[in-house]
This record gives C-alpha cells, structure tokens and sequence, in this order.
C-alpha cells in the first residue's frame, strides 16, 4: 500500500474560527451574567420566608438571559467561520 500525499490546501485545522471561540466565550459570559442574576433571597432565619426570592430578576430577567445566552451560543457555533487566504 502506497500512502497518498495530501495537498497543502486540504490540511485539516480546527473545525471553528477564531471569531467563532471569541463569540463563544461572549455567549458563555452572557449565561453565567445569568446565573449570577439569580444568585440572593436567603432568608435570615431558618424559620422565616423571604419574599426576595420571588423579585422579577430572579424569576423572569435572568432566565431570559440565559436562554438568550444558549442562543447566542447555538449562534456562535453555526456562524461560517471567515475564509482566509493565504
């Protein structure tokens, strides 16, 4: 068996863009700015309820934020990488 030469232009590299890990890294930000939203509502005593824990950014901004964080990741992944030439 006699090994085939690959051509220099069919080189594998990696399978995304730099500009698609930079987004990724924004859309992994986005989603801990998320969770980080929800952080809170610890109630003083044991005994106690805290009301805190039912306050609009914990029950509605900041899952829209994550889930808008998951798009924009979805976004990231997909995005066709720039052609460079070289």
């Amino acid at each position: 068996m006699s090994k085939k030469n690959i051509p220099e232009e069919k080189k594998l590299g990696f399978a995304l863009g730099r500009e698609n890990y930079i987004l990724l890294i924004i859309g992994f930000v986005i989603i801990v700015f998320g969770f980080l939203l929800m952080i809170g509502g610890k109630a003083e005593n044991v005994n106690e309820f805290n009301e805190k824990i039912f306050s609009f950014r914990r029950i509605t901004l900041a899952p829209i934020i994550v889930l808008l964080g998951f798009v924009f990741e979805i976004y990231a992944i997909m995005k066709k990488p720039k052609e460079t030439e070289e």
